[in-house]
């Protein structure tokens, strides 16, 4: 039996908690369930509901999942990684180099695991196999401005009327000005060329009914791997998150090597 710890209980956290505490998965539990505001805790079993995440170890998870802030990693994924492998879906927190150091040497020195979850990128296994070979690699978001937040970066979406580049630069940039949008370029940047090498491009465009992710890699021997995905969004997010998302839960449970994988 695999004990897993859901934090966060929105979009994704609700569709994960339903399936892990379906019939459909009888090898895996849920270890806690944990809130920002414990309103949304309300409709959840009393058992399952920690309040503190300071004690978290006490329900001896295998795995945590992290569906809330790049916060909570900042905060508390050194010490997840002391007991449990952890799965963070907030990946703009790796933006800080800090951060990402301080996992590294908490999972190395427990045995435990970061798992990154392929999110919306497609190809990922492609791109991690050939981590090596990428000279230049560009991942490019283009959305309408009603899918975007624009709490942190001081731009007022409702002016924009045309197409418009929001930010083109490396993907650490990017990460701190549109933290709820952009975890999938984090990973894209982990899985290539490093957060201070990968480009990433928003575009914000009011034409758009779908969220388009496209990404170029190009490799020092002239190699190119090209991929656009086209999908209507809820949100920040894509339709397809929700599965995405909840089989890298499943892969992750599964997948039993290195320090740092992707699943």
């Amino acid at each position: 039996m695999t004990r897993v710890g859901l934090i966060g209980l929105g979009y994704i956290g609700r569709y994960t908690l339903k399936q892990l505490t379906s019939a459909a998965y009888p090898g895996v539990e849920v270890a806690f369930v944990h809130n920002r505001s414990p309103a949304a805790l309300a409709d959840v079993p009393p058992a399952l509901v920690l309040d503190r995440l300071e004690d978290f170890a006490a329900r001896d998870a295998d795995l945590i999942v992290e569906m809330a802030h790049p916060g909570i990693t900042t905060r508390f994924g050194a010490a997840f990684l002391a007991h449990a492998d952890y799965m963070p879906l907030s990946m703009t927190a790796f933006a800080d180099p800090a951060v990402e150091q301080s996992l590294t040497r908490a999972a190395e020195a427990s045995g435990h695991r970061i798992l990154i979850p392929h999110g919306a990128l497609t190809g990922v296994d492609s791109l991690v196999e050939a981590r090596a070979a990428w000279k230049d690699v560009t991942i490019t978001f283009r959305k309408h401005p009603r899918n975007i937040d624009f709490a942190d970066c001081g731009i007022d979406g409702t002016n924009i009327t045309t197409p418009t580049v929001l930010y083109d630069g490396p993907a650490r940039g990017i990460a701190k000005l549109f933290p709820r949008n952009v975890n999938t370029m984090i990973t894209c940047a982990l899985a290539t060329t490093g957060l201070d090498h990968c480009r990433a491009v928003l575009v914000a465009d009011p034409a758009l009914d779908v969220a388009i992710a496209e990404v170029l890699a190009v490799g020092h021997d002239g190699r190119i791997l090209e991929t656009r995905k086209a999908q209507p969004a809820v949100g920040v997010s894509g339709t397809d998150m929700l599965d995405s998302q909840f089989n890298s839960i499943l892969r992750a449970i599964d997948h039993r090597s290195g320090t740092l994988a992707f699943v």
